[in-house]
């Protein structure tokens, strides 16, 4: 989107997105009626347990809206900032950025175009052009964007946009890192799920970059009907935490995915020096199967549809994401932490 199409009126910080006379109409208040029948009122308040987490999707996807445009605005500013002290117009410096930009090579345009072959229905002599113009401008886009997180390096932005949160409980039993952290992940996970494993040396670097400020919980979310080894091994894992391996199982399940049936479950036992058959009675019992169902109602309560889902103090990150993604979140939460401390 070029930057002088951006306009000023949004109302971005602590606001709405809605003009003054939508926002007259504004939908009532949680203890306002919106409906009487047969003498009997319904208030808004009452909408919410039929629609909990379609509610909550809603809510980040205008915080999604708002937080793509907010960062349209603050590189707005930050050109129109530099280009001041150069004395030239925004638009003459985003012109010497984009010149320094290079034209695909013809040999990057059939790369591309082979690799895009199968969604291709013409030959390249006649889509050449139109593929050399999409390659330039995906670099163009690219340098501007390192140009804008240039600038923000050296200037003050401060962003009090925050991402709606949604209140989550964790397990103590389930807790890895510091006790007393500023900062809380709660994971939803599923062992069988190639992507929670993939995510799992992410989360080690995360909490290796900021011991002693965040912390892990982990809770099950064992989709079943995609996954048929996963409630099993979900069960497992807490008979295994009954005698204070919890962890040490969790990371062998995902260090072996293709070794979840019964016959694997009890070996890793084994392997940990478990009581094996207090550990076999308690999966062949069922004894945790209850507390599994009761991970599952709560993560798809809060709006957990898929996994792995993390909820950072109460902020929803969905999918195997990279190590910046979290750090993103972490530091706004550390940065309010610090803020409300006074420091």
């Amino acid at each position: 989107m070029p930057m002088k199409t951006l306009s000023y009126s949004l109302v971005l910080l602590g606001g709405s997105l809605l003009s003054p006379a939508s926002r007259a109409q504004a939908p009532p208040k949680s203890g306002e009626q919106v409906a009487v029948v047969a003498g009997q009122p319904i208030y808004e308040k009452d909408l919410l347990p039929h629609a909990q987490s379609q509610f909550r999707q809603l809510r980040n996807q205008e915080y999604e809206l708002k937080s793509r445009i907010l960062e349209g605005l603050i590189n707005q500013k930050l050109v129109e900032a530099e280009a001041k002290k150069k004395g030239i117009a925004s638009e003459k410096l985003l012109e010497e950025i984009d010149s320094k930009v290079t034209d695909p090579t013809d040999g990057e345009v059939e790369a591309y175009y082979l690799g895009q072959k199968d969604r291709q229905n013409r030959p390249l002599d006649g889509v050449k052009a139109q593929v050399r113009q999409g390659l330039k401008q995906a670099r163009v886009q690219e340098a501007r964007q390192a140009y804008f997180r240039k600038l923000r390096e050296k200037a003050e932005v401060a962003i009090f946009l925050r991402q709606p949160k949604i209140e989550v409980r964790y397990d103590p039993a389930r807790l890895r890192g510091a006790p007393d952290a500023p900062v809380t992940i709660v994971e939803f996970s599923d062992f069988q799920c190639p992507f929670c494993q993939r995510v799992g040396p992410t989360l080690k670097e995360v909490l290796g970059k900021y011991e002693g400020k965040v912390r892990l919980a982990y809770r099950d979310f064992p989709l079943q009907q995609i996954h048929p080894q996963a409630q099993a091994a979900a069960e497992a894992s807490r008979c295994a935490g009954e005698q204070g391996k919890f962890w040490d199982y969790h990371d062998l399940l995902f260090s072996k995915p293709g070794k979840l049936d019964k016959a694997s479950l009890v070996e890793h036992a084994g392997a940990l020096a478990l009581d094996v058959k207090q550990f076999e009675s308690c999966l062949a019992g069922g004894k945790f199967k209850a507390k599994v169902e009761e991970d599952l109602q709560e993560g798809t309560l809060a709006g957990v549809s898929g996994t792995p889902a993390f909820f950072i103090n109460g902020v929803l990150l969905s999918g195997a994401q990279p190590a910046a993604a979290f750090e993103k979140i972490i530091e706004a939460e550390l940065a309010a932490e610090r803020k409300a401390a006074g420091r």
